[in-house]
């Protein structure tokens, strides 16, 4: 599998990686059996970059993650996990932040320099791992924290960034940025300072296309690498516009409706399903570096990677312009 390089960083990863938040219960339970063999099959198929999360499960992403790679050699894939969360000991639960079954810890947000440090170093006793080559700062922004998010923002550039680049330098980490759903927090920061790569969720898409105007051109510019995640709009660019259909997990809106019936009848055109021209589009895209793409069933990875590799049409990228 084709490897591309993060910003101006040595991190290289597999141009289309594994997400892990499904094997922390996103939606669904999903047994360990489940998860080793979905981490199974994406290792199987080339994929050597792995996406994880505190957030995951309340750490059991990162656990599992963990558990499977253990058994290879460190130097064989690259790793990307998520700050500005810190997890302690807590009471068992049912369900948190819509993951199933969750291991027993409680959450809180810190972005500052020590928060940072206490998620990373919490990330790498759960994946047993030594450094990370990918820190994302996790959701910061007002599309999660609303009115609070000017405090994180705060606290984040009074200490979370300098702290992020002190890791860089002692080889903790091998390069960071933001994982977040929204553009104009990414606008901002790097305002502030430059950051290596940014993990868009869902604002790259064939559906939303709301990164291009300002974003798009800002990354070109920084030479900041793009890894596209949500490149099915939390499902509604799989379903297609269904009863039930979500869009920003949540019931999608009658003009994306619309917006996705349209999509489709393109795809029809070209004799393609909707889901493959949302995985081509996004992997087709000359600024992404990778595509994120997760799932707990290996059958369902299996078959979004061959999507992604299959022929299509000369025309698709005329007709989705």
């Amino acid at each position: 599998m084709k490897l591309n390089k993060i910003g101006m960083t040595e991190v290289k990863v597999t141009e289309i990686a594994f997400g892990c938040a499904s094997i922390g219960n996103l939606f669904r339970e999903a047994s360990d059996a489940e998860a080793q063999n979905v981490l199974a099959a994406a290792w199987d198929l080339g994929i050597r970059y792995f996406d994880t999360a505190p957030h995951y499960g309340r750490g059991l992403s990162e656990t599992r993650l963990g558990h499977f790679l253990s058994a290879k050699r460190r130097s064989d894939y690259v790793l990307s996990t998520k700050v500005g969360r810190v997890l302690s000991a807590g009471q068992p639960m049912a369900a948190a932040d819509g993951f199933i079954n969750p291991l027993p810890n409680d959450v809180r947000y810190d972005y500052s320099g020590d928060g940072i440090e206490a998620s990373l170093e919490g990330s790498l006793e759960r994946l047993g791992a030594t450094r990370i080559e990918i820190v994302f700062v996790h959701d910061i922004g007002t599309f999660t924290h609303g009115d609070q998010n000017a405090a994180h923002l705060e606290a984040f550039f009074a200490s979370g960034y300098e702290r992020l680049i002190k890791l860089k330098k002692r080889g903790r980490i091998g390069a960071f940025g933001l994982g977040v759903n929204e553009n104009d927090v990414c606008l901002e920061v790097m305002d502030y300072g430059s950051i290596d790569v940014i993990l868009l969720a869902g604002r790259l898409t064939l559906l939303d296309r709301s990164a291009e105007e300002r974003l798009l051109p800002r990354c070109r510019a920084a030479n900041t690498s793009l890894v596209l995640g949500g490149v099915l709009n939390s499902g509604i660019l799989a379903t297609g516009p269904v009863d039930g259909a979500t869009y920003n997990y949540e019931p999608a809106p009658p003009e994306v409706l619309n917006r996705v019936h349209r999509l489709k009848a393109k795809a029809a055109e070209l004799d393609i399903s909707l889901p493959t021209a949302a995985l081509q589009y996004a992997h087709r895209h000359p600024q992404a570096t990778a595509i994120l793409i997760g799932t707990a069933k290996a059958s369902t990875l299996r078959k979004n990677v061959s999507a992604i590799s299959a022929q299509i049409p000369v025309e698709f990228d005329s007709v989705f312009a």
